[in-house]
């Protein structure tokens, strides 16, 4: 119930009707690293903060769904080698990348955050909403790819023994 409330979750902000803005204060592994591929923008602390996708490295398999929020931001050769590996890069390869739209410093990210996403509210609404709709529809084709028998596998995953044996590491 709690992974299927998860994809939900990232559902919802993926179809958003306005621009929803990750504002990441610190680090930002996994689950958190997918929600904020399924926001518009996103703004990272500067420092030694991370970000990625580090399921392999705890023994589970990275959904096709999550995977393309990945690609479709950072390109597919840069996401596959990000992803296999379970990275997790620092905020300025992060930003470097594309992975996040934008660094500041660690007080300062929520008005960042606030200040991208006012400018955008100040664009005429009808038509600017209208081109995000389309611009995005991808994002939410991708995330209603991930079927019930999808859950019931990445699910199943967790009690895996290489799984068992990275999370007992």
């Amino acid at each position: 119930r709690c992974w299927s409330r998860f994809f939900d979750a990232a559902r919802a902000l993926a179809n958003s009707p306005v621009p929803v803005v990750a504002a990441i204060a610190g680090h930002n592994p996994a689950g958190g690293c997918v929600l904020a591929l399924c926001c518009d923008y996103r703004v990272m602390a500067r420092g030694p903060f991370r970000i990625g996708l580090n399921e392999t490295q705890v023994g589970l398999m990275v959904p096709d769904c999550i995977q393309y929020l990945m690609r479709r931001i950072i390109g597919a050769q840069r996401a596959e080698r990000l992803i296999v590996a379970g990275a997790m890069i620092e905020s300025q390869e992060a930003h470097a990348i594309g992975l996040i739209d934008a660094l500041a410093e660690p007080a300062e990210v929520l008005n960042t955050a606030i200040t991208w996403l006012t400018a955008t509210l100040a664009l005429p609404s009808a038509p600017m909403l209208v081109t995000r709709k389309i611009a995005r529809s991808d994002v939410m084709q991708a995330l209603n790819t991930f079927q019930a028998s999808d859950l019931e596998m990445f699910v199943q995953g967790w009690y895996s023994p290489d799984t068992q044996a990275a999370l007992q590491v």
